[in-house]
């Protein structure tokens, strides 16, 4: 049977990266991917991709995982031992607003959700201010992980931020875990390698399915012995799989393909923000890569369910309300046709600028 691959010519979604569609060269990468059993460690794609993404995070070993969900909470559970523990993390954070309570239900440990001083990303000082250290009174569970984000709604991370936290953790003998699910887009951003964004970091999760355009996966990366663990987890968690090399592919196939275009994508953003801000809309958060907020108050919210509306008579899909906003995500199969559209759509609504 001869299977036809057609290209996506159109894809005008901004509700997340998580939806895009693999093109035709990444369907050609996995339908001539060679597999094997993965489970039994044969599969040569599967082993690619974890080695090559091992390599590109200067860590020992790496773990392909269906989800990022799957790749944070084989993380905790890894670095976990003795509850009762606790998870100090951001209160706005993925892995504690967004994984069903996996940690509570996996691993029996607390989520200790931390509000930024400064609003956006965790500093050591907030860290500092909220471990709970072992104590003889037992009256609560100490911290045995600190867990970070990068990046957290588009804005990046500052790396100094990263090294500092985890040098007040390893201080106290706490691992820390990176929720980099969209680490790529903060590399791509500023320059920094992925390896020097994690150095400090006892594990990473580096998801495929957001910006990266892969129909499933992500990588959890750390030491050796980590990963064992993790892949031990992993099956017992339902996640061992067989002739994983045919998305493996998918994986390689985005790193030298779908990687290179997050640069464009976020100078998309860029202008889609600059446009939406010079018509009188409002960003709730900075824009630094592929994310635009856009505030959903009393004065503002009108203006965006018309927006949402009107683009929807040209195709364009809008109307993620995340956290309050209404989230706008870049991602390589938006064209600079559709950022035109929805400037010159929003332009009509007559808002004042500000």
């Amino acid at each position: 049977m001869q299977v036809q691959i057609n290209d996506i010519k159109r894809n005008w979604d901004f509700r997340s990266d998580t939806v895009t569609k693999p093109t035709t060269g990444m369907m050609a990468a996995m339908l001539n991917a060679p597999v094997g059993d993965s489970v039994f460690g044969e599969d040569p794609t599967v082993l690619e991709l974890e080695s090559r993404v091992a390599k590109l995070c200067g860590k020992e070993a790496a773990l392909f995982c269906a989800s990022s969900t799957m790749g944070n909470q084989l993380a905790i559970r890894a670095h976990l031992h003795s509850p009762p523990e606790s998870i100090l993390c951001h209160a706005k954070s993925h892995i504690f607003q967004y994984e069903s309570g996996g940690a509570s239900l996996l691993s029996q440990a607390m989520m200790l959700p931390v509000t930024p001083s400064n609003s956006i990303n965790l500093t050591a000082k907030d860290v500092e201010d909220n471990l709970i250290l072992d104590n003889s009174f037992c009256h609560k569970a100490p911290t045995k992980l600190v867990a970070l984000e990068n990046t957290f709604s588009g804005v990046v991370m500052p790396l100094e931020d990263m090294q500092q936290i985890a040098a007040l953790a390893h201080g106290h003998g706490i691992p820390v875990h990176l929720d980099g699910s969209r680490l790529w887009n903060a590399s791509a951003a500023t320059g920094i390698s992925i390896a020097d964004y994690v150095k400090d970091m006892d594990s990473v999760n580096l998801c495929l399915s957001k910006g990266m355009g892969c129909p499933v996966g992500a990588l959890l990366v750390g030491s050796t012995a980590f990963i064992d663990k993790a892949r031990h987890f992993r099956k017992v968690f339902g996640g061992g799989w067989r002739q994983a090399g045919i998305l493996a592919a998918a994986g390689l196939y985005a790193i030298d393909n779908i990687w290179p275009t997050m640069k464009h994508s976020h100078q998309q953003a860029r202008r889609l923000a600059d446009g939406m801000t010079r018509m009188g809309f409002t960003l709730v958060l900075p824009v630094e890569t592929n994310m635009v907020l856009l505030a959903l108050d009393a004065e503002h919210k009108p203006a965006c369910e018309k927006l949402i509306d009107m683009l929807k008579t040209e195709g364009v899909i809008l109307g993620l309300v995340y956290e309050g906003s209404l989230r706008l995500v870049v991602h390589h199969q938006i064209d600079d046709t559709c950022i035109d559209l929805v400037l010159s759509t929003a332009s009509k609504l007559g808002l004042s600028s500000n």
